[in-house]
């Protein structure tokens, strides 16, 4: 694994051409914890001879090491953020790559009685009984859809209130304070799966409201502008994005399941 850790002065690396033939890469903390990049970064090298490292990120998180010049291309899942990224001129020819979809997972117990409900119906539920609810909180795209669904129900977010408890963290670490205090959570289906193969029979969590339209999510990849950035490496940002959105890669990524299920679904165009 090439995951390279936050806060090590990325514009100095790049700058200094140390990784001449490699490409730095911010990412969500899904595409890490599903294994996903474990599998692409090799089949990367072995097709194009460039080196994948990656940094794992809440998707704010990336989108401001792509303004900041620290990285060479994004792929993130928060598209209304994109879209602002792209339009500010800090990326270009931004290209959908895959998807998979959230879902609430809680407490076998469902404390809130919340399962089969719509997504909507879920959140004001679990406002009103004041059932305990584990938020990213960390500006990462699933952070940003989860406050979307709760404007949705309300005109206040509950950021102040007690059974509201921000983790900070990542989604395996969220999901793990979920469980402990048998709350609810937001997560992708991708990181859910992963979570399930890791906890087996001792999981004491399950899917409580899920194939909901609202809960679509899709992951694109960015190279960053090279007029904003002089010194990123965007010709092998843009062989790394086509590389994502080609056939053979789309089917690889089609093909990466755990449990015998599908972690996310290719859909380049």
């Amino acid at each position: 694994m090439k995951k390279l850790l936050a806060g090590l002065g990325f514009s100095v690396v790049i700058a200094s051409g140390l990784f001449a033939n490699s490409l730095m890469m911010a990412t969500t903390t899904s595409t890490e914890d599903t294994g996903l990049l474990d599998s692409l970064a090799p089949k990367f090298k072995q097709d194009t001879g460039i080196e994948l490292k990656w940094v794992s990120t809440g998707t704010g998180k990336a989108l401001k090491m792509g303004e900041n010049c620290d990285v060479d291309v994004l792929l993130v899942h928060a598209p209304e953020a994109e879209k602002k990224f792209v339009e500010a001129g800090f990326g270009k020819d931004r290209k959908e790559v895959m998807y998979n979809d959230f879902v609430i997972v809680g407490s076998k117990k469902d404390p809130a009685k919340v399962e089969g409900k719509t997504t909507q119906e879920a959140f004001k539920t679990i406002k009103e009984k004041q059932a305990n609810f584990i938020s990213r909180g960390d500006k990462s795209g699933t952070h940003q859809k989860e406050l979307a669904m709760w404007r949705n129900v309300s005109d206040v977010t509950p950021e102040k209130d007690k059974w509201y408890i921000q983790s900070g963290q990542g989604m395996i670490i969220t999901l793990n304070m979920a469980a402990e205090k048998e709350g609810y959570t937001l997560t992708d289906r991708g990181t859910w799966i992963k979570y399930e193969s890791q906890k087996g029979d001792s999981n004491t969590m399950k899917i409580i409201v899920e194939n909901d339209n609202s809960l679509f999510n899709q992951y694109s990849v960015i190279p960053v502008n090279k007029d904003k950035c002089p010194k990123v490496q965007d010709e092998l940002a843009k062989k790394f994005s086509d590389w994502l959105v080609s056939a053979d890669t789309q089917k690889f990524i089609g093909d990466f399941k755990l449990l015998n299920k599908p972690l996310f679904i290719p859909n380049a165009k």
